[in-house]
């Protein structure tokens, strides 16, 4: 049985619609069982089971009779001691393989605080159980609807980054590529960098949004202290949250991303392009 931590989240939900989709019975574990309630049309059966990280208890008797685990949770200050202890849970339950959604330059040195906690944890993880298999996706294109604000009210985006290029993954092809380890034992037990297909920079998607809207839209670039400032102000973000968006954007200012070929050798597809997300989510932006 497939057990999915964080089955109401972007990535989460798209794997149980993967999963059941294609007939593999599995088990959705959530703190809010009654969000999934009717969202899912499933070729098999899923089980939608309570759990929350912060109680192992609730979660070793959710994970009872799982032997694969996919590990998605938001990110929050507290997130590696929730994942470890969800870890030690799936341990303690018998699960022998774990996907763990994680995330780019997953290092202990990355300048990315959230980064180095992805790095502990994908660290504890590999020592915990049998089979580890790592996704570090790149910038959701999920999180551009983010910006739908902006643009409606005022015809721009804000941000931080210059000219460097961020590469945009959809959210659906990082869930189709864990049903793909979770499913295909050949494709599991290794780390996986997930890119979309180009790398844009915000003045490119600026130009985008202006071709989608009819209007035009411009790019604004603030430093980073700026930035920081605007988040917490005008999208009224915690402190660590605005930081972790600056760092994520300075990242991609400091190392230039540019595509592989990961969605492609994977799935046998090329991966979703953000013009047709931009396109299927036109109205936000309107």
């Amino acid at each position: 049985m497939i057990a999915i931590l964080g089955a109401t989240g972007t990535t989460g939900n798209a794997l149980l619609r993967t999963l059941t989709a294609q007939g593999v019975p599995c088990r959705a574990l959530t703190r809010t069982p009654h969000k999934l309630a009717g969202t899912v049309a499933v070729a098999a059966p899923v089980e939608v089971v309570p759990a929350d990280a912060a109680d192992p208890r609730s979660l070793r008797t959710a994970l009872k009779g799982c032997d694969q685990l996919f590990l998605s949770m938001a990110n929050q200050p507290n997130q590696v001691e929730l994942e470890i202890a969800a870890i030690d849970a799936a341990a303690a339950a018998g699960v022998e393989h774990v996907v763990k959604l994680s995330a780019p330059a997953a290092e202990p040195d990355s300048p990315v605080a959230v980064s180095r906690g992805h790095a502990a944890i994908e660290a504890h993880l590999l020592a915990a159980v049998p089979h580890v298999t790592i996704l570090r996706p790149y910038a959701f294109m999920q999180k551009l609807l983010l910006l739908a604000p902006g643009v409606t009210a005022g015809n721009v985006i804000v941000g931080a980054m210059g000219q460097a290029p961020c590469n945009y993954i959809d959210a659906r092809d990082i869930a189709d590529v864990a049903a793909v380890a979770l499913t295909r034992r050949q494709a599991a037990g290794t780390v996986y960098e997930l890119t979309g297909g180009r790398a844009v920079s915000h003045p490119e998607l600026a130009a985008l949004l202006s071709s989608l809207t009819g209007r035009r839209i411009a790019y604004v670039d603030l430093d980073p202290a700026e930035f920081h400032a605007h988040l917490v102000r005008t999208a009224g973000m915690p402190d660590w949250l605005a930081w972790h968006i600056v760092e994520i954007q300075q990242l991609a200012v400091n190392r230039p991303e540019s595509p592989n070929s990961a969605i492609e050798d994977l799935l046998g597809r090329a991966p979703r392009s953000l013009e047709d997300f931009l396109a299927q989510n036109r109205a936000a932006f309107a």
